[in-house]
């Protein structure tokens, strides 16, 4: 039941009932668990449903589909990462130097990208790497150049600092040819011509 107190904005979401927010976590921590034992692409809503406890139809209820479900295990993991880069540990949270941020985060945003990219693939239209996921991303990287003093388009230097970090997920099979250090020092080569270093 809602707080009498506070009125709900026009035109937001109506709250979520307590239950519905209970079996929302369940499924969320069940499908999280199978996709780190399994893999995401052997996760199934049944296989959901009976690790959570509930009906496939709660599954589907709360989630439309395998892909809706995917999406939503990713934005999980997005949230947390978005919480370390904001308030987490220098170097990647708040305290270091700009150029010291920018290696951690562009080191954390590849390892995440790498951990995460089959299930990046299998939430597929539903979830990609979300927008708001990515224009977190980009937004980071612009308050960084910014920092750092760089000059001329911020919002297209963001973009070409971000491409190299999503590589394994629009180019899985180039990871042969371009192993995650290979990546990163590249990331790192262009990353010191854009900041002049």
């Amino acid at each position: 039941m809602s707080d009498p107190h506070f009125l709900p904005l026009v035109g937001a979401p109506p709250p979520e009932r307590r239950d519905a927010a209970r079996n929302r976590e369940l499924l969320l921590d069940a499908a999280k668990k199978l996709v780190e034992r399994c893999g995401a692409r052997s996760v199934t809503m049944d296989a959901v449903a009976a690790a959570a406890g509930v009906g496939k139809g709660t599954v589907f209820r709360r989630f439309t589909s395998r892909e809706g479900l995917m999406a939503a295990v990713l934005n999980h993991s997005e949230t947390e990462w978005q919480a370390l880069v904001m308030g987490g540990p220098a170097p990647l949270g708040p305290g270091a130097e700009p150029w010291d941020r920018l290696l951690a985060f562009g080191r954390s945003r590849l390892d995440t990208t790498l951990l995460h990219a089959e299930l990046i693939r299998e939430a597929g239209r539903s979830g990609g790497r979300a927008r708001g996921a990515y224009s977190f991303a980009a937004t980071h990287v612009r308050y960084l150049l910014t920092q750092l003093g760089v000059t001329g388009d911020i919002a297209l230097l963001a973009v070409a600092l971000l491409a190299p970090l999503e590589l394994p997920i629009d180019e899985p099979e180039t990871l042969d040819d371009f192993p995650a250090e290979r990546v990163f020092e590249g990331w790192v080569d262009l990353a010191r011509r854009i900041a002049g270093r």
